[in-house]
């Protein structure tokens, strides 16, 4: 059973991690989202950590859920902004409807993530495949549901999040191949994101909320990890 666990990376683009049978299977890297899933054919799941489903209105359920279940990590999860926000042509205007959609302003830090969100969500909707993962939840769950306590761009962070990956399987070479140029921690989120597909896949996957709100489009707003 082969999937396939997404992470953007700036403007290399996308990395992916493919798994076969929950062990690793080689490393994608491309431009575009869906030029890498095209080149991962054949997989059931694909697992990506960027929000695709969007609310109307207030802020995400999933994400406070996440939020919720991180404790000391709930920075590490957006609040993602209703869909009318996104659709606005600059920050400012942006964070003008969300203030009226949610009560609060629309960060910059999330602003920065527009483009890659459209993309995503544009494959989204149109391959039942594509699921939302967020890492940190991810890797709190191989770590047996304790908040990991070092940042993942940290020494200490990277040896404990590659050492969780290899305790469930997933042993990543030191010579990736396309992913050797790649943030460290942009690999190992796309790989925690493909034990997370692998998880979807076999049907034991956990997910936020337990109760998902529709997305406009009738899809599940929901983060599973």
């Amino acid at each position: 059973m082969d999937v396939l666990g997404v992470d953007a990376c700036g403007k290399q683009g996308w990395v992916g991690i493919t798994l076969t049978d929950g062990a690793y299977a080689g490393s994608l890297v491309d431009l575009r989202l869906d030029s890498l899933i095209e080149r991962a054919a054949g997989v059931r799941v694909i697992a990506v950590d960027m929000p695709l489903g969007l609310v109307e209105k207030g802020w995400r359920a999933a994400d406070l859920a996440a939020r919720a279940l991180l404790g000391a990590r709930r920075g590490s999860v957006f609040l993602i902004a209703p869909r009318p926000a996104w659709q606005e042509p600059d920050y400012v205007a942006a964070a003008d409807r969300c203030q009226e959609l949610t009560g609060n302003r629309l960060s910059r830090q999330a602003w920065a993530l527009a483009p890659k969100l459209a993309e995503a969500r544009a494959c989204w909707l149109a391959d039942r495949r594509l699921h939302e993962v967020h890492p940190e939840l991810s890797f709190q769950t191989l770590a047996g549901g304790m908040p990991l306590t070092h940042a993942k761009k940290t020494w200490r962070g990277q040896h404990l999040r590659r050492s969780l990956l290899a305790e469930a399987g997933i042993v990543l070479p030191d010579a990736l191949g396309e992913a050797d140029r790649v943030p460290a921690d942009d690999v190992l989120d796309a790989a925690v994101a493909a034990w997370s597909a692998h998880r979807i896949a076999r049907g034991t996957a956990g997910r936020v909320p337990e109760t998902p709100e529709p997305d406009a489009e009738g899809r599940a707003v929901e983060i599973r990890f």
